[in-house]
């Protein structure tokens, strides 16, 4: 069964399930392993064995751990650990026959990194689901993260402005990690009450990880000032031009497919599925772009990328880093 992240905590008071499986953003399924472990505890399973899947992991251990018997005679927690979130063919047969029957007075606790679509239609991920309880935690997306961050200063007893909130979102942005180190910084730094401005800047360092997926993300919900701060950053970080110029060519050959599909009379469903878009976050930002942007935009956009690959290579003059501010403001839909 489905769980919501935000269940979590009523259903840790009740008899505990004997699979769960967690997965999703690095630090938010921490934390929420650490509270299943905590509510194991509490419930009697004061024995715990931790596997960690890597590229020297035998899975007959699973088996084996499952069997052993207890050494007090109580009862035991498997912390199973995926981090690729890939078990690869021998593990997903074991998780399968795992899944079909838990073992007694055993508690099994997967954790599992950020899944794609692929993976969720995997076999051994349908039978850890269909028989265990999963709870997906995904990142807050930048319009919710700083709400995110001021729910977890409440919890430290701490408030901020809207615009402090801001100030802390734009420096963490893409890393929920680093987010709550300057959360709990913040704490040890300033007492209980409102945050001043001063003293948040004083603080949060810029740990913002810039990288290529969120630059793709902001060009296709046009949102051009994280646009140009998202470049400035990978400017600063030394990115290669040819892997930003791959982020922009990806995104404008993908609308201008879709687009000239759709200027055909081709329904989207249709052109998603024939160029393998399933994810439907992804499906909606692309509608949202095509919604700005119309062909001749596309085919300018097109040729400006061209001419920033020329850029690279040596044959054209220019300042690399502005043509790509450039180009950015073009998919963002603001006249040059």
């Amino acid at each position: 069964m489905n769980l919501r992240q935000d269940d979590l905590a009523n259903r840790l008071e009740q008899p505990l399930a004997p699979l769960w499986v967690v997965h999703g953003n690095e630090l938010l399924v921490l934390e929420a392993a650490d509270a299943i472990r905590a509510a194991a505890r509490r419930q009697g399973f004061d024995e715990r064995e931790t596997l960690v899947v890597d590229a020297s992991f035998r899975w007959d251990a699973l088996m084996l751990a499952a069997g052993n018997l207890s050494l007090f005679g109580g009862s035991r927690l498997i912390d199973l650990r995926i981090p690729t979130g890939k078990p690869g063919r021998d593990g997903g047969d074991i998780l399968q026959r795992y899944a079909a029957a838990p073992p007694a007075d055993v508690l099994t606790l997967i954790t599992l990194p950020v899944l794609d679509w692929q993976t969720r239609k995997t076999a051994w991920y349908k039978a850890l689901s269909e028989t265990g309880v999963t709870i997906e935690y995904e990142t807050p997306p930048r319009e919710r993260l700083p709400a995110w961050i001021a729910h977890r200063l409440g919890a430290q007893g701490q408030s901020a402005s809207a615009e402090t909130l801001e100030f802390i979102a734009d420096h963490v942005e893409g890393n929920l990690l680093a987010a709550q180190q300057e959360i709990r910084k913040l704490g040890l730094l300033h007492g209980e009450g409102e945050l001043a401005q001063a003293e948040v800047e004083a603080a949060v360092l810029n740990v913002a990880r810039y990288d290529i997926n969120m630059l793709r993300q902001a060009l296709l919900e046009g949102d051009p000032a994280r646009c140009v701060r998202l470049l400035d950053g990978l400017r600063g970080e030394d990115a290669p031009p040819p892997l930003v110029l791959w982020a922009f060519a990806s995104e404008i050959r993908a609308l201008a497919t879709l687009r000239g599909g759709s200027d055909k009379g081709q329904a989207l469903p249709a052109l998603f599925k024939a160029e393998r878009i399933f994810d439907p976050a992804r499906q909606r930002t692309l509608r949202a772009a095509l919604a700005r942007l119309a062909r001749p935009t596309l085919q300018a956009a097109l040729l400006h990328a061209a001419r920033i690959d020329r850029m690279i290579k040596g044959l054209v003059r220019g300042e690399l880093w502005d043509e790509f501010q450039h180009l950015a403001l073009r998919l963002c839909g603001r006249k040059l």
